[in-house]
This record gives structure tokens, C-alpha cells and sequence, in this order.
């Protein structure tokens, strides 16, 4: 018999930053995937689907704290389990 392990919800908003209220550590021990209109993107710190937005790193901006700036873009928003 072969125990499928059992993955949780992936929840409406999710962030892959640690120090976020939005972080949820369980999801990130599977591999996620996400998907902005339609077209998969590999590079996606945060999302939420109810809003329709992702957020993804500046490639050379960072903050005060040294962390990259998010850029957000808005579209049409899925999340699955690869």
C-alpha cells in the first residue's frame, strides 16, 4: 500500500517570507505551484487569490532592512500542488 501523504488547504493568501503573518510553514514542505493569468511563474514571494494579485522580487531594489522590494501584479490567480 502506497500512504499518500495528506497535503493542507492551500490557504487564500500566502507568503514566502518567514517572518509574515501570511506564512504558513506546512504548505512550503510540498512543492507549490502558482499561476498568473494563466501562465505559471517560478519567481512569486506572496499571492492572494481573492484579490487577484502576486508579489515578485525587484531584481535590484531592496529596503531598509537589506530584503528585496516586492513589485505586485495583478491578474487572475491559481495555486496548486505540484
Amino acid at each position: 500500500m502506497t500512504d499518500t501523504p495528506s497535503r493542507p488547504p492551500l490557504p487564500d493568501q500566502l507568503s514566502g517570507n518567514p517572518r509574515s503573518r501570511f506564512h504558513v510553514e506546512e504548505v512550503f514542505e510540498h512543492e507549490i505551484g502558482i499561476r498568473l493569468n494563466g501562465k505559471e511563474r517560478n519567481d512569486v514571494e506572496e499571492y492572494c487569490i481573492s484579490e487577484g494579485w502576486v508579489k515578485i522580487p525587484a531584481p535590484k531594489a531592496l529596503d531598509r532592512k537589506g530584503q528585496p522590494m516586492l513589485i505586485k501584479l495583478k491578474g487572475t490567480v491559481e495555486a496548486f500542488y505540484k
